[in-house]
């Protein structure tokens, strides 16, 4: 370098001026020990001669014994001759003949040392013309801005480096300066002192500069090659592509070049799952040869042939790759016919193994898979990681594995009709079935059976959910029919006992078994409207309710329920969006998951009620088959019990399941559930973990006025198969009703009335139970079996009808087609239906705008003489 040769011809010597000023030693200390000897000198005077002799001679001992120590420091450097602060002769050679400029300043600036490199640096013509930093670099603004921050960084007591670029040094055009800063503490004398270092790197930026020019005309080269280059990462983002590539893809590479373009936005259908699959040992670099499909920005098709690298990290993982892009079109031009046509036929069926919606794989007879497809490497990634786990027996569950295994040794024995396997897969999460096609192939022992995998798990989720909508349907059918047919039973049962209560007084010993018939008839009555829930055939009254409202009326009835060892918290959302529903029927709901939340729960836990408003984004987000995108109120009950295990999650609201003791539940408890909620026109989904609790959540059409709701009428779905740990409830209703707190009797109504009825029921012996109850009240009775029989009634009674009561469903005429008729004689006739079906059951067979009121079986006397008073008095 320049600034060498210059040293060799002129090398001043190192500056330094921090002993200017000082001496060896000390005058003061001289003339104290001078005044000491003169004043022993005078005291032996003083004492006399003879006495002064023993001092004389112990003061000459002294003054001897010191003079041998000082001897022996002086031999071993302890004591040093020409003053306290000189430098090692060593240490200090080093710093003045230092390659690197050396600088030291005091906190005014002024220099204490400089060393020869940094007085050539500078091209110091003598020891006077010594400058510090910010005065040799005044007149260069770039450099003085520098030198400002490395002063400011040494103020603050920190460490700072620089490189500036000096024009005119030592007569070069550009030279490179590497400036290094540090604060150094020099005691009582100088203070804080500045040590600078200065060092010329103008040939390690030369070389820098040489290496870049060469980097880029490489680059210029890649970008520019009759071959396409990438690089992709680990998660499949792009981190360069070249120019021919871009070219080819119609992509522009300074877009390319800002990254967000992944491998899938390159590659044709599955084909990055071949890229992004693959795997090695842990520090393996692999080279894989395949054909795939290319697709431009415009959607047009490129085939390609790839040589991919890729080098995998001490885990195993894949890092980053770089891939050679041959575009197979252009190696075709200029080839003969006959090799044309052989490499078009070979792109073709690569094309088509790659492309084709189809898994497909290539075994020996073991299993061990030779090679695959794209969507086989994509639908089970683990076959590709290393050469001891590619085998395609890993990709199906234990139970099945046996199974495809004698497929494929029957295709190794050349076999040509074998079965297809269905076998449910592993890995991904989840349930995932899959339907193999194994045919043999006549290769050598590394290929003895293609294996083509066909992805059913959406066909089997759609065929369980219709067999469960199917057994769902068939067994509310079932239930429904059941449920009208016993009710009768019911009514006439309870009637009777009616009748009996008010012929027996309670001091009768008979009065105990007739209350007793009653008990369990009413029993009944509540297992018959859990079945009509269920299969949503019961009488729903809805209304606009506040869903936070109705929760804390019913704390006190939850936390009797729940018992001292379940914690009750329930937290309500703000502004919650009013609801339509039966406000009975929805706390019936409560009821039944707050009992099963609590027999979850034997040795005690935590049960949380939260609502929440969710819009139809957020609902959308939750993907719960059978739930479309819209407004609801959420009211979410969480857990902490035992859970319920997978293969039980899905019969849970199957009317009878239950996991209970034999006469501990009935199994109605979340069927209940399930089939109020559906009538209501909401969902209602488990999500469980065994050992970890359940949580129901309950989802609630928003209501809107002036906007009628539609019942959608869908199955459950679970989102994970690891659902709620938990038991169905007992006939809740019972235990509600044993909870509730005693309200206070209300005063006897009189029920008598008088007035003309035309009672109509095909059950004879309820109608006579029936009549006799209205006649013991004051009414009179007219009698028919069917709605035939009850039009030739009033016709013989000329019309003269107070009111009608009639079942719904009968033989000949029901009781709809008896409601049109008989309203066709007289519009103002009143009328009151009743039936073990629900209201909706018949509503849509009446004409619009009909009144009528409804009393659902089975009903006691009572309720009966109490719904012809209220609607005989409008």
């Amino acid at each position: 370098m320049a600034n060498q040769d210059v040293s060799e011809t002129f090398r001043p010597p190192a500056v330094d001026r921090s002993h200017s000023g000082s001496r060896g030693g000390s005058i003061g200390m001289v003339l104290l020990v001078a005044l000491a000897l003169v004043g022993a000198a005078v005291g032996l005077l003083l004492i006399g001669r003879n006495n002064a002799t023993p001092y004389i001679l112990a003061l000459l001992a002294l003054l001897a014994m010191v003079g041998v120590f000082s001897l022996f420091a002086l031999a071993t450097d302890i004591l040093r001759v020409g003053g306290r602060d000189g430098a090692h002769p060593m240490l200090q050679a080093v710093v003045d003949e230092a390659v690197d400029g050396l600088l030291i300043t005091d906190p005014r600036g002024r220099v204490i040392y400089a060393n020869a490199a940094y007085l050539d640096l500078v091209d110091a013509r003598d020891t006077d013309d010594v400058r510090p930093i910010e005065r040799v670099f005044i007149g260069d603004p770039d450099v003085s801005e520098a030198v400002y921050r490395l002063l400011k960084a040494a103020r603050e007591g920190r460490r700072a480096q620089e490189e500036v670029r000096v024009t005119g040094l030592k007569g070069r055009p550009v030279s490179w300066l590497r400036l290094r800063v540090s604060p150094l503490r020099d005691g009582k004398r100088f203070g804080e002192l500045t040590v600078w270092g200065v060092t010329d790197v103008s040939r390690d930026r030369e070389r820098q500069e040489n290496i870049f020019q060469e980097l880029q005309h490489a680059i210029d080269y890649l970008d520019h090659a009759p071959a396409g280059f990438f690089s992709v990462d680990a998660k499949g983002e792009l981190r360069y592509i070249n120019a021919t590539l871009a070219t080819w893809l119609d992509h522009d590479l300074a877009q390319v070049g800002s990254g967000g373009l992944m491998l899938s936005d390159i590659v044709s259908g599955n084909g990055a799952s071949l890229l992004t699959t693959l795997g090695a040992a842990p520090g393996e670099v692999r080279t894989e040869l395949m054909d795939v499909d290319f697709k431009t920005r415009t959607g047009r098709t490129l085939p390609v042939r790839l040589f991919h690298k890729v080098a995998f990290g001490a885990d195993g993982t894949p890092g980053a790759s770089r891939t050679l892009v041959l575009n197979r079109a252009q190696d075709r031009a200029g080839e003969g016919a006959a090799d044309d046509t052989q490499r078009s036929a070979e792109v073709r069926f690569m094309r088509f193994f790659q492309s084709t919606p189809m898994a497909i794989a290539a075994v020996d007879k073991n299993g061990k898979i030779s090679r695959s497809n794209s969507l086989f490497a994509r639908l089970f990634p683990s076959t590709t990681k290393d050469a001891d786990s590619r085998s395609i027996l890993a990709v199906v569950s234990d139970r099945d594995r046996a199974a495809l295994e004698a497929a494929i040794r029957s295709a190794a024995a050349g076999q040509s009709e074998i079965a297809p396997v269905d076998a449910s897969l592993t890995g991904n999460g989840g349930d995932r079935w899959g339907r193999f096609y194994v045919s043999p192939v006549k290769e050598d022992d590394t290929e003895t059976a293609i294996v083509y995998v066909l992805d059913t798990t959406s066909q089997r989720v759609t065929e369980n959910q219709r067999d469960q909508a199917e057994k769902m349907k068939s067994v509310g059918q079932l239930a429904g029919g059941i449920a009208h047919d016993f009710n009768n039973v019911l009514s006439a049962i309870m009637m009777a006992t009616d009748f009996l209560l008010n012929a027996h007084k309670p001091t009768d010993p008979s009065f105990q078994d007739i209350m007793q018939i009653k008990q369990n008839a009413n029993r009944a009555a509540s297992l018959v409207r859990q079945l009509l829930a269920f299969s949503r055939r019961q009488t729903l009254r809805p209304q606009v309710i506040d869903l936070g409202e109705t929760l804390s009326d019913l704390g006190m009835l939850l936390k009797r329920l729940l018992g001292e060892r379940v914690t009750l918290d329930v937290k309500h959302a703000r502004d919650l969006w009013p609801v339509k529903a039966d406000i009975s029927q929805f706390e019936q709901v409560i009821v039944n998951l707050a009992v099963n939340a609590r027999d979850a729960m034997p040795n005690g836990g935590k049960l949380s009620i939260r609502t929440a408003n969710v819009t139809a984004a957020e609902a959308a987000k939750f993907n719960y088959t059978g739930m479309p995108a819209a407004d609801y109120v959420l009211v979410e009950t969480v857990d902490n019990g035992t859970g319920i295990p997978p293969d039980i999650i899905g019969k849970i609201f199957d009317p009878f399941f239950s996991t209970k003791e034999v006469g501990k539940g009935t199994g109605l408890g979340l069927s209940t559930v399930y089939g109020i909620i559906k009538q209501t026109g909401g969902f209602v989904y488990p999500e469980s973990e065994v050992g970890q609790g359940t949580t129901f959540r309950i989802f609630l059409p928003r209501h809107v006025p002036g906007i009628e709701e539609t019942n959608v009428e869908t199955l459950p779905e679970t989102t994970s198969p690891a659902i709620a740990p938990f038991q169905p409830a007992a006939a809740a209703a019972t235990v509600a009703v044993a909870a509730a707190p005693a309200a206070k009797p209300a005063p006897a109504a009189d029920l008598t009335g008088h007035g003309t009825i035309l009672l109509v029921e095909d059950e004879e012996g309820l109608r006579a139970l029936n009549a006799r109850g209205l006649t013991s009240r004051g009414y009179t009775v007219l009698e028919a079996g069917n709605g035939v029989e009850a039009m030739e009634v009033f016709a013989e009674n000329g019309g003269k009808v107070d009111l009608v009561v009639s079942d719904v469903v009968m033989p000949e005429m029901d009781g709809p087609t008896l409601l049109k008729e008989l309203r066709q004689k007289n519009p103002e006739l009143k009328i009151i239906f009743v039936s073990g079906y629900a209201e909706e059951a018949f509503e849509k067979s009446l004409p619009k705008g009909q009144q009528f009121n409804f009393l659902a079986k089975p009903f006691t006397l009572k309720q009966l003489i109490a719904q012809v008073k209220e609607t005989m008095a409008g």
